[in-house]
C-alpha cells in the first residue's frame, strides 16, 4: 500500500528546515506556472495499473495519444510522459506541447492497457520537476476512414468524468467501433486512423477519449498553456507507455520527439531496447539518457505535489527516455518488464506474435511409418482371427 506521508518527525513551525521545505515548494509552484506559461500548452499523464494525463487547455495536444483538432492546425511539438509503477500500480504522466490554432475544441484518443478503476486529477507540477533533475537548469535550486458499425459493434461507454475544462470518456470497443464513436462526437480522424486504432484493439480494446472544453474553460478561468492533469488508475501486470499513437496523423518524414520517465521499484528491461548516448545532441531513436536510483530530494519533492502522496519515500528506480525519431521508424509502443526478470512482452510493444513453427519432416515421416505399422499389425491380427475361427 502506498502511504500519503513519509515517516519523519515533522519540523518544528518555524524551524530551518520547516523554513527550508516551504521555500521548496514555493519555487517548485512557481517554476511549475512559469514552465507552464513560458512553454507552448503542455500536457500530463500518468499510466499504468494508474495512469495519470495532463492535457492543456484552448488549442492543446493529449497525452500519450493522438491529436484529434477540427479545422484546425496545430501539429504536435513534443511530449513528455512519466510512467511510474509500484505495487502493481502504474502512473502514466504525458505532457505535449504543440504549434497552431484550431477553431473549435480540442480532443485525444488515448489507448489503454486495461479498464481504469478511476479518474481523478492529477499532481500539478510533477514533470517539470522530473525535467529539473535530468536536465538541470542554470539558475540555483533552493534547498538543495470507417465503416459505419451495427449496433452490436457500437463503442461502449465505460466510465465518464469531468475534470475542470476537460471531458473525460474511456470506451471499449474495436477500431471501427471506437473511430466511427469519435467522428459521432466531433472528433478529427487523419486517414491512419484506422489502421493505428487496429494495432491497439487488437491488444487492448480501452481507450480514453479527452474533449478540452473551452467554454467551460473561459467561465473557468483557466488561462492559455495551463495544464489540467488527470490520473488514470488501471490494473496492471506491468507498465506499458504507447508510442505509436503519436505518429498518428504524420508523414513519414516528420520527427516525433518525446521524453519518457519510468519511476519503478527496480531497473527496468525496455522492448524496443534503447540505446546509449553517443555525445550527439541530434542523436535519433530511443536514448536512455538516465537510469539510476531516484534521489531522495526528487521523490522528497514528488510526494510533496498535491495527489502525489501515493509515491514510496525511497527504492524507486529512475529511467530518463528521449525520443527523437521519423513517424516511419516508430512503429511500436514500449513494454517494460519491471519485475526484475528482465523479459518484457513483446506483443504488449506491440510486435506481431511468433508463428509456431511447422513440423520437421522426420518427425511426421516417423509417425506416417509409425501408423502403417499398427495398421498392419492390426490387419494381419484379424486375419489370423478369421482363420481361427474357420479352421473350427
Amino acid at each position: 500500500m502506498f502511504e500519503g506521508r513519509t515517516g519523519a518527525r515533522p519540523s518544528a513551525p518555524g524551524s530551518c528546515s520547516s523554513r527550508l521545505a516551504e521555500r521548496r515548494v514555493a519555487v517548485l509552484a512557481r517554476r511549475g506556472v512559469a514552465m507552464a506559461r513560458t512553454r507552448t500548452v503542455r500536457r500530463l499523464v500518468v499510466a499504468g495499473i494508474t495512469a495519470v494525463l495532463v492535457l492543456a487547455p484552448v488549442g492543446s495536444a493529449f497525452a500519450c495519444g493522438a491529436l484529434l483538432a477540427p479545422n484546425g492546425t496545430i501539429s504536435l511539438t513534443r511530449t513528455t510522459t512519466l510512467a511510474a509503477y509500484h505495487n502493481g500500480d502504474e502512473h502514466y504522466i504525458t505532457s505535449f506541447e504543440y504549434a497552431g490554432k484550431t477553431s473549435g475544441d480540442v480532443g485525444s484518443i488515448i489507448p489503454l492497457p486495461g479498464i481504469p478503476s478511476k479518474v481523478i486529477k492529477g499532481g500539478g507540477w510533477t514533470l517539470q520537476r522530473l525535467e529539473l533533475e535530468t536536465n538541470p537548469q542554470p539558475v540555483a535550486f533552493e534547498a538543495a476512414g470507417l465503416a459505419a458499425p451495427s449496433d452490436a459493434n457500437r463503442a461502449v461507454v465505460i466510465l465518464k468524468a469531468k475534470i475542470d475544462s476537460l471531458d473525460v470518456t474511456v470506451l471499449k470497443g474495436g477500431a471501427v467501433a471506437v473511430g466511427t464513436w469519435a467522428t459521432e462526437h466531433g472528433f478529427f480522424l487523419p486517414p491512419d486512423a484506422p489502421e493505428i486504432l487496429d494495432f491497439y484493439a487488437q491488444r487492448s480494446p480501452i481507450f480514453m477519449a479527452v474533449r478540452f472544453n473551452a467554454k467551460r474553460a473561459a467561465a473557468q478561468g483557466v488561462l492559455q498553456g495551463e495544464g489540467t492533469p488527470v490520473d488514470i488508475v488501471i490494473p496492471t501486470p506491468n507498465p506499458w507507455v504507447p508510442l505509436r499513437i503519436l505518429t498518428l496523423g504524420l508523414k513519414p518524414t516528420q520527427l516525433v520527439q518525446a521524453d519518457v520517465y519510468l519511476l519503478t521499484d527496480r531497473a527496468p528491461a525496455l522492448l524496443p531496447h534503447a540505446v546509449r548516448p553517443n555525445g550527439d545532441p541530434a542523436q535519433q531513436g530511443i536514448v536512455r539518457k538516465v537510469s539510476e536510483a531516484a534521489s531522495p530530494s526528487l521523490l522528497t519533492d514528488l510526494r510533496s505535489d498535491r495527489r502525489m502522496g501515493w509515491l514510496p519515500s525511497s527504492g524507486l528506480w529512475l529511467t530518463y527516455l528521449k525520443i527523437d525519431t521519423p513517424a516511419s521508424t516508430l512503429t511500436n509502443d514500449l513494454a517494460i518488464d519491471a519485475s526484475g526478470y528482465g523479459h518484457p512482452d513483446p506483443i504488449a510493444a506491440g510486435y506481431a506474435p511468433a508463428t509456431p513453427p511447422l513440423p520437421a519432416a522426420w518427425p511426421v515421416a516417423w509417425v506416417v511409418v509409425l501408423s502403417l505399422v499398427v495398421l498392419a499389425f492390426a490387419a494381419a491380427a484379424g486375419r489370423r482371427g478369421i482363420a481361427h475361427q474357420a479352421a473350427r
